[in-house]
């Protein structure tokens, strides 16, 4: 199996935790729970099992540590200890928002590192072990593409921000299956739209670096031509100069050539 082969089905096994552990696992076993007598609270906090679980299998598997994944088990850990405590489902909904606000904080806070997060982010989504990703990453060196990637975590960063005050407000003004629903959806609609605006964006500004870099041959063969017409013209000037200068000389030598000849 060849690295491409291994980074694809590596990937298709994210998105399926995603769908189980973040998406359909809490959904299903919530609609579970209230269906068994449980009470919101509990029924919310026991739900919360799966991403935690998604949590964990993903740390085991990479064997590092992510710190997405960090400030969703902390925020699991907060939401339920705090929803038991207070017996309140929508402190349980709320916790969800916080990792979501650390996150947004921490892309603006990248900006002022050498590499922001989400540059990090599609380097570790292609592969950096790939020719994609080295291709990718030789790129940092030029300008443009170093502050398109800075705009990118500028919009993520506010984005995540303004999700996270959303989904308090959902959490706020809605009912708790509705919140719920909106709480785990949320997230990867937002990225969904934010991924497909990047790629919007990146081919807007290829096609406008490629136009600028027409411009700029074209202005610069034009240049040359004129440099060549003037080299020309001032060739020709030298050599009638040269011809104008020879032409005196001559006139004495054929005089004597004339008398001469009398």
């Amino acid at each position: 199996m060849t690295n491409g082969d291994q980074h694809n089905r590596n990937r298709f096994r994210s998105f399926a935790m995603i769908a189980v552990f973040d998406i359909a696992g809490p959904l299903v076993a919530y609609s579970l729970l209230r269906s068994a007598g449980l009470s919101t609270v509990s029924a919310l906090v026991l739900s919360g099992a799966f991403p935690a679980l998604g949590v964990a299998a993903g740390l085991i598997r990479h064997r590092r540590v992510d710190t997405i994944g960090v400030l969703v088990l902390a925020g699991i850990a907060v939401g339920t200890v705090l929803g038991l405590l207070s017996g309140n489902p929508r402190i349980v909904l709320i916790e969800g928002s916080v990792p979501t606000a650390v996150f947004g904080l921490l892309c603006l806070g990248s900006l002022w590192a050498s590499r922001p997060l989400i540059y990090r982010f599609a380097i570790e989504f292609i592969g950096a072990d790939t020719p994609k990703g080295r291709d990718f990453e030789s790129l940092w060196r030029y300008p443009g593409f170093r502050r398109t990637f800075r705009l990118f975590t500028v919009v993520w960063g506010v984005t995540y921000l303004a999700e996270a005050a959303a989904r308090v407000i959902i959490v706020e003004t809605t009912s708790t299956g509705t919140a719920l629903t909106v709480s785990k959806v949320m997230p990867y609609v937002v990225a969904a739209a934010l991924v497909a605006w990047m790629i919007a964006y990146g081919r807007h500004a290829r096609r406008e670096g490629e136009r600028l870099a027409a411009e700029a041959q074209a202005a610069e063969a034009q240049a040359a031509e004129a440099q060549a017409a003037e080299a020309q013209a001032a060739e020709a000037q030298a050599a009638e100069a040269q011809s104008a200068e020879a032409l005196p000389a001559s006139e004495p030598m054929r005089t004597d050539l004339v008398h001469g000849a009398r």
